[in-house]
């Protein structure tokens, strides 16, 4: 991380980092680019007139849209705000295509993204980049029409030096054209298409620490103090060698100053140079997932007496290591009790503004989860920044296993970028590629591990393997082994085979639930809540496991080090274990909302020590009277005794790891479970047969937007007149937004949905669904009310403040 963010204002350095996600207008569409400008010569949509050009001389170009053949004029495209996903605004489609079912069955395509803006004359002499996060995916970046940069990733960030293309002051204004192309894909789950991502532009002086330059590590760590090792690269781009004075200091998150260090560097022209440093904290405050404490390294440049760049890198002082007895961080045990994660959400696909990003983490922190492996990709910056202030380990994963000049930079990217992240233990180089286990694959992963431990010696290197462990000397090139789906033997296999290996679990369980759903439906695509997927099925079960496997059997072999359960969320695209109208798959902990299902309790009863208990099904069965009942009890109470209408069903111990079951004849009325004894103590749960819907109860997350571009999810629930959430309710709710706000997004959680998420409405599914509310502005109040035929509707108000 870089740039003037924290602690010292920006006014006072050189550098700048500012965000250039504003006012871009958007066309979704190819446009025929003239052979003309292809070659860097002028045109409307990839530059406007400078001050001193003839009137009319870039309309002489026109361009065209490819499919249509119509005239394509900018002046008429939509107008947008980044980041920005375009495919979650398409309908869906039923196609034969493998690609568009993995991708969630909505279409892809090519969009085009122009930004007019202007640039100061006393930015002149700077350096001056624009930064792109993430674009998905084939990019081409032109600037006053000349093209700058071809990027093919859809995942690794890139940046673009726009210095020499620039026009400054009365010169005019600039003209930057994006062409992302998403036809292709580069995984089987949905991707989206688009600038999905943060842009940002950087100016700092000719003299500055380069991009990424700042790798900080903590070599000697303990209660008493810690040794902080600054490795600060500086660019010189003159014309001259340049004498720098390269100055470090540590400070708290209150600011004050911890530690210093100075040193005088001679970079070369047009050449860089590395200084590295040692600092010291006395009686550091370890990172840990319960105690997130964060540091900041300020880094500034003297050249003489001249102030020449400031730039500020975030970390973290911890010390971790994997063993035959385990992982260890900062000296004490710890069981990785991770969630694996794509990076999609309902109503916004995967342009996720950045409190969505902690959203979600925050939902896997309350369930008791330490740990989240980036599948299968880097993942946004803001999700890291969210884990590191958070508290949550993290597997950031390259996406394939490619030792190519572009399969090395998008690995380097990644390094690059990330290894400051005190939340970052491991670096994962692919998942389950087809070289697994031959000698073409062992040759390209020894060079990916090569380059990963010269960038960042501090981390083990891994894959998430699901074959080939004994052949083509694969498993050997990595420091640690990551086994996929390892409950069904592998892992103990393994083990017995190479008892030296260290072992983790990186994709455990792949279990199918639908939330709220206690039978099975085969014509809507739902599977069961208990776990168990239909025999008819029968592909799922080489691989898939029940949801209480994979740990039941970490905790009887503790060599292995800890688990990656598949999946946190649900995500579309990739629909399993049904075709369509599925859309999305099953395999969340929660749903496409974040909103929880039955098994989260489950984990949250063993990952947390926050006394638990949960009972499911709901009880409203009308027309199954007297029909035997599965009622399930997650608790981590000692004992539970279950009643119905006050007659008691019984008692049975609890076996933590595990649920407790009875079989209940069906009568309407109550569920009461009584849970003691255990970390759970004196408990209660009720769970009643509901009335009809009668209104709407809206939560939100919080009741305070952060600024412009900060979004809200608003958890609908709809009521019974005892103000009970009907769990089988499927009513279509209407939103309306008064205020500097809009709705930018909708969803429900049903993998079989088929209505728009960008959209002022949307139905229920089992009694909930969800708004995504945004400002538009960085001041004023939003106004948010929810209305549906015959129910008493309900209105929120958000503050917006800066």
């Amino acid at each position: 991380m870089d740039g003037c963010a924290t602690g010292i204002s920006q006014m006072t350095s050189p550098r700048t980092r500012e965000t250039f996600d504003e006012d871009w207008t958007f066309y979704r569409g190819d446009i025929a680019i003239p052979e003309s400008v292809k070659a860097g010569r002028a045109a409307r949509l990839t530059d406007v007139p400078a001050k001193d050009e003839p009137k009319g001389k870039h309309l002489q170009i026109a361009f065209v849209d490819k499919e249509t053949k119509a005239e394509v004029d900018p002046e008429t495209w939509r107008k947008l705000d980044l980041p920005h996903d375009f495919c979650i605004e398409g309908d869906f489609l039923q196609t034969d295509s493998d690609a568009d079912k993995t991708h969630g069955y909505l279409p892809r395509g090519i969009g085009f993204y122009r930004k007019v803006f202007p640039i100061p004359q006393e930015d002149k002499g700077k350096k001056i980049v624009l930064e792109f996060d993430g674009v998905f995916r084939n990019s081409r970046v032109w600037l006053n029409g000349q093209i700058l940069k071809d990027h093919r990733s859809g995942y690794a960030s890139f940046e673009v030096d726009v210095t020499d293309n620039l026009r400054y002051g009365d010169e005019g204004d600039n003209c930057v054209l994006v062409r992302v192309d998403a036809t292709d894909t580069e995984g089987w789950w949905y991707e989206g298409c688009g600038i999905y991502r943060h842009v940002w532009i950087r100016k700092t002086s000719r003299v500055h620490v380069a991009q990424w330059g700042s790798y900080i590590t903590t070599p000697s760590v303990s209660s008493l103090s810690a040794t902080v090792r600054a490795e600060i690269t500086v660019h010189n781009q003159t014309s001259s060698p340049a004498s720098v004075k390269v100055m470090n200091t540590i400070l708290d998150a209150l600011g004050a100053r911890l530690s210093f260090a100075d040193a005088q560097l001679v970079v070369s022209a047009d050449d860089q140079g590395v200084c590295v440093q040692t600092l010291e904290i006395h009686s550091p405050r370890l990172w840990s997932p319960e105690t997130p404490v964060l540091y900041t390294l300020s880094t500034e440049l003297r050249c003489g007496d001249e102030l020449v760049d400031r730039y500020e890198t975030t970390f973290g002082v911890r010390s971790f290591e994997f063993t035959s007895e385990g992982f260890f961080l900062n000296g004490k045990h710890t069981v990785i009790k991770g969630t694996c994660n794509h990076q999609d959400f309902a109503g916004v696909g995967v342009a996720l503004p950045d409190s969505l990003q902690q959203y979600k983490i925050r939902l896997l922190k309350q369930m008791g989860s330490n740990a989240y492996r980036c599948a299968h990709h880097p993942p946004a910056p803001e999700l890291l920044d969210a884990c590191d202030r958070l508290g949550m380990l993290v597997m950031d994963e390259n996406r394939q296993l490619d030792s190519s000049e572009k399969g090395l930079a998008d690995l380097e990217s990644m390094i690059y970028r990330d290894r400051n992240h005190p939340c970052i233990v491991m670096w994962s180089m692919e998942n389950e590629e087809p070289f697994q286990g031959t000698e073409r694959g062992a040759r390209i992963m020894e060079t990916l591990v090569r380059r990963a431990h010269r960038l960042d010696s501090t981390r083990p290197t891994l894959s998430a393997m699901n074959h080939g462990y004994y052949s083509g000397g694969y498993l050997e090139k990595m420091d640690l082994t990551g086994i996929n789906y390892g409950h069904k033997g592998t892992d103990i296999e393994l083990h017995e085979k190479k008892p030296e290996r260290l072992q983790i679990g990186t994709e455990a369980a792949a279990c199918c639930t639908t939330r709220g759903v206690y039978y099975p439906v085969p014509e809507k695509c739902y599977l069961d809540a208990y776990g168990h997927a239909p025999a008819l099925i029968e592909w799922l079960s080489w691989w898939t496991c029940h949801y209480e496997i994979p740990w039941q059997r970490l905790l009887r072999h503790p060599f292995l080090t800890g688990m990656f359960v598949w999946s946190g969320f649900d995500y579309r695209g990739e629909p399993s274990p049904y075709g369509w109208p599925c859309i999305n798959s099953h395999f969340g902990i929660l749903d496409t909302c974040g909103f929880p299902k039955d098994e989260y309790y489950y984990y949250k009863a063993n990952w947390s020590d926050e006394p638990l208990l949960h009972v499911f099904p709901h009880w409203n069965w009308a027309g199954r009277e007297s029909e035997i009942i599965k009622v399930w009890v997650f608790t981590n109470c000692g004992e539970v005794e279950l009643f119905l209408n006050g007659t008691s069903l019984g008692k049975k111990r609890v076996v933590r790891e595990s649920h407790i079951e009875w079989e209940v004849p069906y009568t309407p009325g109550e569920l009461r479970a009584v849970g003691s004894g255990g970390l759970g103590g004196a408990l209660e749960k009720v769970v009643r047969t509901t009335g009809a819907p009668a209104s709407i109860r809206l939560v939100p997350d919080r009741t305070e937007l952060k600024g412009k571009g900060d979004a809200i999810p608003v958890r609908v629930e709809i009521l019974d007149s005892d103000d009970l959430i009907v769990p089988i309710a499927s009513n279509l709710v209407r939103f309306f937004i008064q205020g500097p706000g809009e709705i930018a997004g909708v969803g429900n959680g049903d993998p079989s949905c088929l209505e728009r998420d960008k959209a002022d409405r949307r139905s229920a599914f089992n009694g909930l669904c969800l708004a995504i509310v945004k400002s538009d502005q960085s001041q004023g109040t939003v106004y948010l009310r929810a209305e549906s035929d015959g129910l008493r509707g309900a209105e929120l108000k958000f503050a917006i403040n800066c």
